[in-house]
């Protein structure tokens, strides 16, 4: 491990993904911006007018079908822009004249679903009627007509579009703090070498057989966020606040309800999600136990989580490794899965290493009618190859949504988006296990699998329990200061690791690191999505092609429906506890096969 990081100018271009596959030149994006606005502005000459006929109808939305799909591949490419060096002031431009653009676009446009949803069924009925060429938009004016209670007046609308640029500073302070102004200690590492700590590098370092050295890294790590703890406090705090300033604006009882109801799923999925978590806590305690005992260790702390408990026994692959082992992965999906991960292997649709200033993370971003991007910092360790196979089957169910479905309708709404990439690491694993060489291989196997329903079942809802309560605490008048948050944050990890964990002081800091507090209740479905992958997997490793049809048939689906009915299409009832609760039973199995392997 580097000590420095290389420049965004030194990584190796084929390491880079092709952005200009979205646009040859900013020239062509600067096109694309004002030809977006032009569209916009003839749009709004319909205000007041878009349901006065069904030509008109017609007209305005495909129109505005054209100046979202061009917003679309401008904003695409200027957040990626930004996101791989977000220190260069002329990413920061594009990203700030994106989303300026954006907001302006969308106070223009504001009239234009609030006079589509309070229109009559008999008026829209006779709309479809008039004007067959309409039923493409039918899926699009179902979903609008959908949240008809939630919508406000043309005038209000607008005011509340001229909002958004405002919601997105909380988010944005954090990245900037934490990607860019965050400057973490040196440690010296195993091998004497200075290293300095990243977001990037904490996990892999926290993997280390030293444990003087992932206390130091533990602390050192914290320390560097607690130094902010303010300003961290501040900016969630806003989070929250912009949440329930449009929750309220919008006429729901809670943030929860709002944000659930954008994906058409009920908050009974979410608080089934966290009861079932917490009803099978017993598991979770079992592996804590299992990992205090196989580390040998008198007290089991917080910077042992990451640390293989299988001694002896490591492994680091090159990306290509990781990618041939993803395509053997997934060859159960079929020639026609494989064969397009080829194309994205081969077609620079992935950025892979950690330069300066590149967001921490990894996330795959579907571009209609271009291809996805997939962005990485890959370091090579077991976790890396899972997140390939795991973003790349986001892309792959962008692909193939975007390549059955209109622009409107392939936007896949959030519940189900990680269903799809985890199916992918439950295959990868299935496929790594029952190609093991010996025991000690599996159990390192075994062991990921736990940390896997450990990270993405229990820790996710862990996280998920921790954004419902504090907005809980900021609708009934409680003060979210850095105190309460980190005592509320401590209490959720002793409850969750049980007795045998050690729950380190500096832990309650970290809900301070972690991005997807910003994305308004979007954790829980990494447990969900997990759960669902699990039975998935398990029917297309046990069933074949029949349990693979459907599943292709719910890749391509996009929004074509609501989410839960969607995954039933796949064979899976989120409506239900039972998908969580199976997907622990498989956990419980993982565990008792590893207790036995290494009595």
């Amino acid at each position: 491990m580097e000590n420095k990081l290389p420049k965004r100018s030194e990584v190796d271009v084929e390491l880079t993904w092709k952005i200009e596959d979205i646009f040859a030149s900013e020239k062509e994006w600067d096109k694309a911006l004002s030809e977006a606005v032009v569209l916009a502005d003839e749009i709004e000459k319909f205000s007041g007018r878009v349901m006065e006929s069904a030509d008109i109808l017609y007209q305005v939305l495909e129109t505005y079908e054209k100046c979202s799909l061009k917003l679309h591949l401008v904003f695409g490419y200027a957040f990626k822009m930004r996101d791989v060096d977000t220190t260069s002031t002329s990413g920061q431009t594009l990203y700030a004249k994106a989303m300026s653009s954006e907001v302006g676009v969308s106070e223009k446009l504001a009239f234009m679903k609030p006079e589509i949803m309070v229109a009559s069924n008999e008026t829209v009925e006779r709309f479809y009627r008039e004007k067959p060429e309409l039923a493409k938009y039918k899926i699009y004016i179902t979903e609008i007509r959908r949240c008809n209670e939630h919508s406000l007046s043309p005038e209000l609308e607008k005011l509340l579009a001229g909002t958004n640029e405002l919601a997105e500073l909380p988010y944005e302070g954090f990245a900037t703090l934490s990607n860019a102004d965050l400057k973490f200690h040196e440690i010296i590492n195993e091998k004497g070498e200075k290293v300095q700590i990243t977001n990037g590098r904490f996990v892999p370092l926290e993997e280390s057989k030293d444990r003087a050295l992932r206390k130091e890294v533990f602390e050192k790590y914290y320390e560097t966020f607690g130094s902010f703890k303010n300003t961290w406090a501040t900016l969630y705090a806003g989070q929250v606040k912009q949440l329930m300033f449009n929750a309220r604006a919008r006429k729901y009882a809670t943030t929860l309800e709002a944000a659930v109801d954008s994906n058409n799923v009920s908050p009974e999925v979410y608080k089934n999600l966290v009861e079932a978590i917490n009803d099978n806590l017993d598991k979770m305690h079992r592996y804590v136990k299992l990992r205090k005992k196989l580390l040998e260790v008198d007290e089991l702390h917080m910077y042992d989580v990451y640390v293989p408990i299988v001694k002896d026994y490591e492994v680091k692959y090159t990306i290509e490794e990781a990618k041939e082992l993803v395509l053997k992965a997934v060859e159960p999906l079929g020639m026609g899965y494989v064969n397009l991960l080829k194309k994205a292997f081969a077609e620079r649709w992935i950025d892979v290493v950690e330069n300066e200033g590149k967001r921490d993370g990894a996330y795959s971003s579907g571009v209609y009618g271009v291809h996805p991007f997939v962005l990485l910092n890959f370091n090579g360790t077991l976790d890396n190859v899972f997140t390939l196979a795991h973003e790349m089957g986001h892309a792959m169910h962008s692909y193939f949504s975007n390549e059955e479905q209109y622009f409107l309708d392939s936007n896949y709404k959030i519940f189900v988006a990680e269903v799809a990439s985890t199916t992918n690491e439950v295959l990868l694993m299935e496929y790594m296990l029952k190609n093991a060489k010996d025991n000690k291989e599996r159990a390192y196997l075994l062991n990921h699998y736990m940390d896997s329903f450990k990270g993405t079942v229990y820790r996710q809802t862990m996280f998920a329990e921790f954004e419902k309560t504090t907005n809980e605490m900021a609708e009934s008048g409680e003060p979210l200061t850095h105190e309460n948050l980190t005592k509320l944050y401590l209490e959720l990890n002793k409850k969750y690791y049980g007795e045998a964990m050690i729950s380190d002081e500096l832990i309650g800091y970290e809900w301070m690191r972690i991005p997807h507090f910003y994305y308004n209740f979007y954790v829980y479905q990494y447990a969900t999505g997990y759960s669902a992958a699990v039975a998935i997997a398990h029917r297309i490793l046990k069933e074949g092609e029949s349990a693979v049809k459907d599943y292709m048939k719910f890749l391509h689906s996009g929004c074509t429906s609501d989410p839960v009915s969607l995954l039933r299409i796949a064979g899976v009832d989120m409506a239900t506890k039972e998908p969580v609760n199976s997907a622990l039973k498989v956990f419980e199995r993982v565990i008792e096969e590893m207790e036995e392997l290494m009595k």
